[in-house]
């Protein structure tokens, strides 16, 4: 008889299963974005020459150190040397993408080691956790079909272990979306890059908005093309 969520299942629950899947299944469909991303590094400029390069590194500035920074300039070889440069990458990106995989194979592997039958089968939905590690984008969908019940080699999820799912498909999204630009920022930055008048700079755009910033307080107002009002 096929794995499916208890019928006894609550509202609550039933919501936070759909939405874990979902959540995972969104990490599938982004993952191309996120390679596509990998190449094309952000960087960090002033206002109006490059305000969306803020927008994207916001969650990044106050983790930005020497030892980056370094790592930054070794990616790229110095002009005055012959031959092809290697395409710089995006370290955030990077970041990123390692640490949302690692969460994933981390979270397959539990629940393989603890629900999955020991008897070996060739069943598609079994999960070799290990030998040679799946994609990020199999990973995501494995655990969205645990997430809803599908039938698999094994049984059904508990309700800890559901939670903790949701756990981590939500930070997982989260990290996705804040990297893409998919999310909606709104930061004050930190007293080193202050408003020319000394006050503290407002950030906010994202999910297709235009990004702008405002000093909270001479009223100053910027986007990617200049000054609108000060």
């Amino acid at each position: 008889m096929p794995n499916t969520v208890p019928l006894t299942t609550s509202r609550t629950e039933r919501t936070m299963t759909t939405t874990t899947a979902h959540q995972l299944q969104q990490i599938a469909r982004h993952w191309p974005d996120l390679t596509d991303a990998l190449g094309t590094p952000a960087t960090v400029a002033g206002f109006g020459l490059g305000l969306r390069g803020y927008l994207v590194t916001l969650n990044h500035l106050d983790h930005f150190d020497a030892e980056e920074a370094a790592a930054l300039r070794a990616l790229e070889r110095s002009p005055d040397q012959l031959g092809a440069r290697p395409v710089p990458i995006s370290l955030r990106v990077l970041d990123t993408m390692r640490t949302v995989e690692t969460v994933l194979h981390e979270t397959a592997d539990q629940i393989a080691a603890a629900n999955q039958h020991d008897v070996r089968t060739s069943h598609p939905h079994r999960w070799q956790y290990t030998g040679h590690r799946p994609g990020a984008i199999h990973t995501a969908l494995w655990l969205s079909a645990r997430a809803t019940g599908a039938f698999w080699p094994g049984r059904p999820l508990t309700e800890q272990q559901h939670r903790h799912l949701a756990t981590v498909a939500a930070g997982a999204l989260h990290r996705i979306e804040a990297v893409l630009d998919l999310a909606d920022l709104r930061r004050e930055l930190t007293a080193a890059h202050p408003c020319p008048c000394g006050g503290t700079i407002e950030v906010y755009g994202g999910a297709g908005a235009t990004p702008v910033a405002r000093c909270k307080g001479c009223g100053a107002i910027w986007s990617e093309r200049g000054i609108l009002a000060a």
